[in-house]
């Protein structure tokens, strides 16, 4: 069984887009690109990507889709 973690400074529930990429380590441009390539769906999901609060889910799944080595 594969078990992976994302690390962050304390343990949220929420993470905003800066909190996010900066978990990820990475740019907030990146991020946002990651986004809209893996899973905004529409024009309206892209422009509340600033906006929108992410789960500790959310970034392992993004994380993987941007090929990140991640901790296990």
């Amino acid at each position: 069984m594969l078990t992976t973690t994302i690390t962050t400074s304390n343990s949220k529930n929420f993470f905003s887009e800066t909190e996010a990429a900066q978990a990820l380590e990475i740019s907030i441009e990146r991020f946002r690109e990651l986004v809209r390539t893996h899973i905004a769906q529409s024009e309206e999901e892209v422009n509340n990507i600033g906006t929108t609060t992410y789960q500790a889910s959310d970034l392992l799944v993004l994380k993987l889709l941007a090929k990140i080595p991640v901790q296990s």
